[in-house]
């Protein structure tokens, strides 16, 4: 019987050898995410941002708040902003005590995502612990593959990259594989001796407490309850004892997230997400900056079988290549061809069925949300699914080779060998690519501040507003209270300067960001003459003249 088995420790030599192996995995990790962590210094992509954001904001004493307002179907419109009028706050309570230790910055921020980070590859040797005991797999594959599994999560891109980012991402993910390592455990084992499943089981109240904590921190929460409510039947011997699994769960899972649900239904006027479901009826991406003409059923219908098929296409595609495939090859090649196999092992059903519920709820129900983030952040546990997969399918070729040629001894070695190779050297010709990407962002930043108060626009708290396409980088970088920009006609813009008393005097915008903007400005659309473009004369070096390629400020002024 393997040691690794979740109920097949037996001796202490098995409880020894399981907390080294955990304590080798989670420092192995550890180590690999510190120096991805040393690489990225600057907070991409935009909503990684507004976390950091938003943490440092509380640690500040400004309270919990932000300086970009994007999200306009919420009210209210002012400043200061209330924050986490769509996301959740969970990632950046996280990211909040190390930057009051540490100093409220980027690098102090990290350590919250680098920590649990760390964590997910040992949740994920665990999981393939459970999964050999439950097809029986002698030991020594059985600790190839639960080990080869912590280890290639270790040093896989995917998982990695996202904890040096204090998002939503890793918290979601450790979270998401807690839970369906509990739904595993409660469904192969529902009760002692036997017995009817209890809703005071403790197994059933740490689920509700992961899956509250995992509501606090993404909106996909609520696959994973539905994920509960398919594997609960397979525990219960009728709909009484299901009622009682299920219910134990909520109960504990409402009580952690009634405080927040509170919180915003007293700031935002409601305690579910405002802009949720008008996510799901855009057409665009940029609909989510959506001011004056926003999505709604009779615009999405009125785009027609064809087109709105076509977007689905586009969200699977992204969902598939963008999000599994590119950054795991090769392992996710293997992987994610090899999950029509490995998937029906009942071990793994939970993972597997929460990874597939969320791919398909993203890809049908919000296609074009998706591509701007849905299904990426909300992965990591479909990741370590992946992962495992592709261990069992290259065991499951080993052996067979094995057999074919006659080898003598054990193999099992060469599974994980080639994972954690291949995952590793990916990782480490990718990674640093990522890092000079966001320093070439934060340093764009640097040089338009510098260029806007050499013409006499200091930016910072005291400016008026400023709208700007990418308004949460903005706003973080310059400290400068900053509108999103609507992909809309620049009178509709116009209305979102003036509006609220906001009084928005600079727009600031890229050319390169798919919308009609900058380009409209040169259109004689009504209100298009107000923009004005800004001259930055001689007050430009070559480098910021580099840096500023492809961006436009403008003066919003009008008679």
């Amino acid at each position: 019987m393997s040691t690794l088995g979740g109920g097949a420790i037996k001796s202490g030599v098995g409880h020894r050898e399981a907390l080294a192996t955990a304590a080798g995995i989670f420092l192995l990790a550890l180590l690999v995410r510190i120096w991805a962590a040393s690489l990225i210094t600057y907070p991409r992509p935009e909503d990684t941002a507004y976390y950091f954001g938003v943490a440092r904001n509380l640690v500040e004493g400004r309270g919990l708040i932000s300086d970009a307002l994007w999200s306009y179907a919420t009210p209210p419109l002012t400043f200061p902003r209330p924050a986490f009028e769509v996301w959740l706050p969970l990632p950046s309570f996280l990211s909040a005590p190390p930057m009051l230790i540490f100093g409220p910055t980027f690098g102090a921020s990290q350590w919250a995502p680098t920590i649990v980070g760390a964590l997910v590859p040992v949740l994920g040797w665990r999981f393939a612990a459970d999964i050999a005991e439950d097809i029986a797999m002698p030991d020594g594959r059985a600790r190839a593959l639960a080990i080869g599994t912590g280890l290639t999560a270790a040093v896989y891109m995917p998982l990695v990259l996202h904890s040096a980012l204090p998002d939503s991402t890793i918290p979601f993910a450790a979270l998401a594989l807690g839970c369906c390592l509990l739904m595993g455990r409660i469904v192969a084992k529902p009760a002692p001796n036997g017995g009817a499943p209890s809703p005071l089981d403790r197994r059933v109240l740490a689920l509700g407490l992961l899956l509250g904590l995992a509501a606090l921190t993404r909106n996909e929460a609520i696959w994973l309850a539905l994920t509960w409510a398919i594997c609960a039947i397979g525990a219960s011997r009728g709909w009484r004892d299901w009622a009682k699994l299920v219910g134990g769960a909520a109960a504990v899972a409402i009580l952690v997230f009634l405080p927040w649900a509170i919180r915003d239904w007293l700031v935002f006027g409601s305690p579910l997400p405002g802009q949720a479901v008008l996510n799901a009826f855009s057409i665009t991406g940029r609909d989510i900056f959506a001011f004056i003409d926003r999505p709604t059923l009779e615009r999405y219908l009125a785009l027609g079988p064809a087109k709105l098929a076509g977007l689905r296409v586009e969200g699977f595609l992204h969902n598939l290549v963008n999000v599994l495939l590119i950054l795991g090859i090769p392992v996710s090649i293997i992987g994610i061809g090899g999950l029509f196999w490995t998937g029906r092992i009942a071990a793994m059903r939970p993972l597997f069925l929460f990874s597939v519920i969320t791919f398909w709820a993203t890809t049908l129900i919000f296609p074009v949300a998706t591509t701007w983030g849905t299904f990426l952040h909300a992965a990591g546990a479909a990741h370590v699914l992946v992962v495992i997969s592709a261990l069992l399918i290259l065991d499951g070729a080993v052996q067979v080779a094995g057999r074919a040629r006659g080898w003598t001894r054990p193999v099992a070695w060469l599974a994980p060998a080639f994972t954690v190779a291949s995952s590793f050297l990916f990782l480490f010709v990718l990674l640093p690519g990522f890092g000079r990407d966001g320093d070439a962002t934060a340093a764009r930043y640097r040089a338009l501040e510098v260029a806007l108060e050499a013409v006499g626009e200091k930016l910072g708290p005291d400016h008026s507003p400023v709208i700007s396409d990418f308004p949460i980088w903005l706003a973080e970088d310059a400290r400068v209270r900053t509108l999103g920009l609507p992909d809309e006609p620049p009178e509709n813009v116009l209305e979102l300067a003036k509006a609220a008393g906001f009084d928005a005097t600079l727009l600031v915008v890229q050319a390169d960001n798919g919308g009609q903007w900058p380009e409209v400005v040169d259109s004689d659309l009504p209100g298009a003459d107000c923009f004005r473009l800004l001259d930055f004369g001689t007050t430009l070096n070559p480098t910021a003249s580099r840096l500023l390629e492809g961006v436009r400020v403008y003066q919003i002024a009008c008679p």
